[in-house]
């Protein structure tokens, strides 16, 4: 598919986006920079209760609508407890194993805009102090803790700076973009293809091209606790499509050079209509894709289907390689992703 589109905008919007902190039910900044992007372009947000919003480019066709959907939160912390010697116990937002946030830099964000840094470790971090202990260790909620990078040895210190139970915390994403073409970080999670839809959105803007039906482009907030499509949808939209991240991984056809059509996850199977035009739209425009079904994924698209919306239901995305760990995908998947989506719009 002969596309003149600006990858690298996608690229470094992408990057500015995942070094915003947004874990879920803490997303407003990362709402404000998608919104103030679109924006750019004309478009006027329409946000819903919970924040999450959607834009709209018009089509030729008004009446059948398509709503395509991607989320800006992720994967994060809270403060759970503040132990006597003055560390932050904690409570995982979203799934993933405690192992992979071991290490990880972290910051603390308070109800009164307060940050402070630190580093999430084993309460039997040091060989030199717990010997084998250290490693037989069993990573959990109960051996894993912040060490703050302040002077506090007491609960009571902790708590003079202003951080309490319920605080959030900010991992630390760690991006970056390799000369060979791989994006690095945490948070790729769907933070890529929310970079994808604004590509989309700056394409046909800046060439005034109009989409088969009047497209939404919607922003969820709340994916990772399976309620962030469900509310506020536009009332016309008849065809559905998360834009979400794909899963390579052993018995997966997932790549992270590729676009996935995913055709079942955990809540059972897409609309094979749609799933069968996305296969025959990337055979027809030499576009490099997979087909794979993930056991252990759900995504907006199902989480609309469960609240009974009348709508046809997709997935399309990126291969992102360790989903909720050390992610990483390649430039070449964004833009498979970005040419999909966009043959699919433009579809006669």
């Amino acid at each position: 598919m002969d596309v003149k589109h600006d990858l690298d905008y996608m690229v470094e919007f992408m990057v500015k986006l995942l070094k915003t902190p947004s874990p879920t039910g803490d997303t407003i900044k990362a709402l404000n920079l998608v919104e103030e992007e679109f924006a750019k372009y004309g478009l006027k947000a329409h946000k819903n209760a919970k924040n999450g919003f959607y834009v709209t480019v018009e089509g030729e066709d008004d009446e059948e609508q398509v709503t395509l959907s991607a989320h800006v939160d992720t994967l994060g912390c809270m403060v759970k407890d503040i132990t006597t010697g003055g560390r932050l116990k904690l409570t995982k937002l979203g799934g993933y194993p405690w192992n992979v946030i071991e290490g990880c830099e972290c910051v603390i964000s308070t109800i009164d805009d307060g940050e402070y840094t630190g580093t999430i470790l084993t309460n039997v971090s040091s060989t030199h102090v717990y010997g084998a202990k250290a490693d037989e260790t069993k990573r959990d909620e109960d051996s894993m803790e912040i060490r703050i990078d302040e002077k506090v040895s007491s609960r009571k210190d902790v708590e003079e700076l202003g951080i309490n139970v319920g605080d959030y915390v900010y991992l630390y994403p760690g991006t970056w973009v390799t000369p060979s073409g791989f994006i690095k970080s945490r948070h790729l999670d769907d933070k890529a293809c929310v970079a994808v839809l604004v590509g989309l959105v700056k394409y046909l803007k800046e060439n005034n091209i109009k989409p088969k039906h009047t497209t939404n482009f919607f922003i969820s907030n709340y994916e990772e606790l399976g309620h962030g499509s469900t509310a506020g949808l536009p009332e016309k939209t008849f065809e559905f499509i998360s834009v979400d991240m794909a899963a390579p991984g052993t018995g997966q056809t997932s790549s992270e050079f590729k676009c996935t059509v995913c055709v079942k996850d955990s809540s059972g199977p897409y609309d094979k209509m749609m799933s069968e035009k996305f296969i025959k739209l990337a055979r027809k425009n030499d576009i490099p894709y997979a087909i794979d079904i993930y056991p252990y994924y759900g995504s907006d698209a199902s989480a609309v289907l469960r609240a009974g919306w009348n709508v046809r239901a997709a997935l399309i995305g990126p291969g992102v390689d360790a989903s909720h760990s050390f992610e990483r995908t390649h430039k070449e998947a964004v833009d498979a992703t970005f040419k999909l989506a966009l043959a699919y719009l433009l579809e006669d």
